[in-house]
């Protein structure tokens, strides 16, 4: 049984940009749910397709377990999504021991970075760059499956303007 240990942050500024690796197209959406399980459908640059299904209540460690699919079947389960099916390019940029994965989202949460990393343990403490801000690993509302499936006035307030605005006042200035 795959194990999946992840914290979860904002993103400050684009200062993860210089060390980053070429993007990855992703559409997701979500097939199924209960209160402690989610799966999830993934194309991949619309080449390949990835069926995740994912085990458990808490924010920092789940069980998952993941599938590659023939992307015809990917295209027929994504058109049958619920929700809003989630566009973002997905960036890996090395920071010491740890990859951090940096997603940019597009519409409808244009706007939105978010940074993942994945840790060994629960008690790993992977360094922080400076680009890294709030952390939102508890925060539901952060969670692509919420920002899928909640109705506008549920999700957190991620409209393109007020989320670079935010950006914009802690880049820096030199």
């Amino acid at each position: 049984m795959a194990k999946e240990i992840e914290r979860k942050f904002l993103v400050r500024h684009e200062g993860w940009r210089a060390e980053a690796g070429p993007g990855v197209a992703m559409r997701q959406g979500y097939l199924a749910a209960m209160d402690d399980r989610t799966v999830r459908i993934r194309l991949i640059d619309d080449e390949s397709a990835r069926l995740t299904i994912k085990i458990g209540t808490g924010m920092l460690t789940r069980d998952e377990f993941e599938y590659d699919v023939p992307l015809d079947d990917g295209e027929e389960l994504i058109a049958s999504a619920i929700g809003t099916v989630i566009a973002k390019t997905r960036y890996r940029v090395p920071g010491g021991t740890h990859v951090w994965e940096v997603d940019v989202f597009e519409e409808p949460y244009a706007g939105l970075i978010v940074a993942e990393v994945e840790m060994r343990t629960e008690t790993d403490d992977p360094v922080l760059p400076d680009w890294i801000g709030e952390e939102v690993t508890d925060d539901r509302r952060y969670s692509n499956f919420a920002l899928a499936t909640q109705e506008d006035k549920q999700r957190p307030d991620l409209q393109a303007d007020t989320r670079r605005e935010e950006q914009e006042r802690s880049w820096p200035t030199d």
